[in-house]
């Protein structure tokens, strides 16, 4: 069983920024982030592979990066200009066969999740 821890989030005016961080106890080919809203479903929001490459969704391209340190057994999101739209659970993802697909890789393995409020 793979642990999945999230930290970081919190309430933020527009404008503002945060950086969330997931500790893992063990790194897989591709981590990733993903966030569900309230009646809304789970999206993906940034995936980083072994080799450093990164995908994001349109919605935060530009506004959002995602880091892994291999050495921490860490994987961050650091959001800047966040938008009320950015409102939403984050939830820190790994990799397992039969998952969720998204951008190549399939996510099984999930946080608790970290609340994030932007407000107008």
């Amino acid at each position: 069983q793979v642990q999945v821890v999230e930290s970081g989030g919190g309430s933020v005016q527009a404008g503002g920024s945060l950086r969330l961080s997931c500790a893992v106890s063990t790194l897989r080919n591709c981590m990733g982030w993903f966030r569900q809203a309230p009646a809304k479903e789970r999206e993906g929001v940034a995936v980083i592979d072994s080799y450093g490459n990164t995908r994001y969704a349109d919605s935060v391209k530009g506004r959002f990066t995602i880091s892994l340190d291999n050495a921490k057994n860490t994987l961050d999101l650091q959001m800047n200009s966040l938008k009320p739209e950015d409102t939403a659970m984050y939830y820190c993802a790994v990799p397992k066969y039969g998952g969720t697909y998204w951008v190549g890789c399939t996510f099984g393995y999930w946080g608790q999740g970290t609340q994030v409020t932007v407000s107008s």
